[in-house]
């Protein structure tokens, strides 16, 4: 598989990442089973997917240590990307970004993963008490103490931005981050921003995309697949499990899901013109690609073939014409909130 950079030049992974949320945490739990989490772990590296993204919040915890049975056997393999900075209740996620906290998640994050050092270290989410350059700092420590290789940044989210005919206003959404980002690049520099972006979801692409491109710091565009729904598998009233994020989500309504069909069928359209086998996700996943160089997708699985389908993206080359009638779809109706 083609490699991309992450930041500094020496760190490079497989141009598709895994998400490895989906196979512990917010989607359907009856579908969640370890030992096919675990090939579909090791088939993605197999085909050269390398950048596995989890968190400690994904669970809680339980994510991390799924990931961690994988790296036992195949540490040299993987470039791992985890997150601190959230803490999961009963009923409510609340950040810690105190210096002493991420130390210790830290150090509880190699454990889960059974590893010696994690290769990007992103902030989840900025604690509102607390300045982000301390916790930034802290983060920092750990690279000079030999736990960390790199820095991350999630992206915060001003929602209301993505409401109908908000459309004009998107380059709002990122300003909160990149008002961050330019804080911490005073501390420690920043390896990599995570965000959302995808063939329904383009705001990042307004101001934040160029911020990274400008500055040598790679994108990874978290979900690329709109959550499953680019990948055309989704039935119209279908419904999801009450544990299933997107029972709640506006977009998920079996009416907002028939009001959005015309982008899947804009998919399959291009990808009928690459031949049989070429799937709407495929046709999703190349267009982040072309984004740019320093973007990196992480697609969610949890079965191994979806992680292979995911992978095949990786050579799948959309012509100008291709390009062109992605950019001419409808743009996705209801509200993300």
């Amino acid at each position: 598989m083609e490699r991309r950079t992450i930041g500094a030049a020496t760190l490079d992974v497989g141009a598709i990442g895994l998400g490895c949320m989906p196979m512990s945490w917010a989607y359907t739990g009856s579908r969640q089973r370890g030992e096919e989490s675990l090939r579909t772990v090791h088939a993605a590296l197999d085909l050269g997917s390398t950048l596995l993204d989890t968190a400690d919040m994904y669970g809680p915890f339980t994510n991390e240590l799924l990931v961690g049975r994988a790296l036992r056997e195949r540490r040299p393999e993987a470039f791992v990307s985890t997150k601190v900075g959230l803490l999961v209740g009963e009923q409510h996620i609340v950040a810690n970004g105190r210096p002493g906290y991420v130390r210790r998640a830290c150090d509880a994050s190699l454990r889960r993963l059974q590893t010696d050092v994690i290769d990007l270290y992103q902030l989840h989410r900025a604690d509102p008490e607390v300045p982000v350059e301390e916790t930034w700092g802290a983060m920092a420590d750990l690279v000079a103490a030999g736990k960390v290789r790199s820095l991350g940044l999630c992206a915060v989210g001003a929602r209301s931005a993505r409401r109908p005919g908000a459309r004009s206003h998107a380059g709002r959404l990122h300003d909160g981050t990149i008002r961050q980002l330019e804080r911490v690049q005073q501390v420690f520099p920043v390896s990599a921003v995570e965000a959302e972006l995808s063939v329904w979801s383009t705001e990042a692409l307004d101001a934040l995309l160029p911020w990274c491109a400008a500055r040598g710091v790679g994108f990874l565009a978290a979900m690329p697949l709109g959550n499953g729904f680019l990948t055309g598998t989704l039935t119209p009233g279908g419904g999801f499990e009450p544990d299933d994020v997107r029972a709640r989500h506006p977009r998920f309504t079996a009416e907002m899901m028939a009001a959005n069909q015309p982008i899947v069928a804009g998919l399959r359209r291009v990808a009928r013109r690459h031949g049989d086998g070429v799937t709407p996700a495929q046709v999703a996943l190349a267009w982040v690609l072309s984004q740019g160089r320093h973007v990196v997708p992480v697609p969610g699985a949890k079965r191994a073939r979806w992680a292979a389908e995911n992978a095949g993206a990786a050579g799948l080359l959309l012509t100008a014409e291709d390009l062109a009638e992605v950019a001419g779809l409808p743009g996705a109706q209801g509200s993300w909130d």
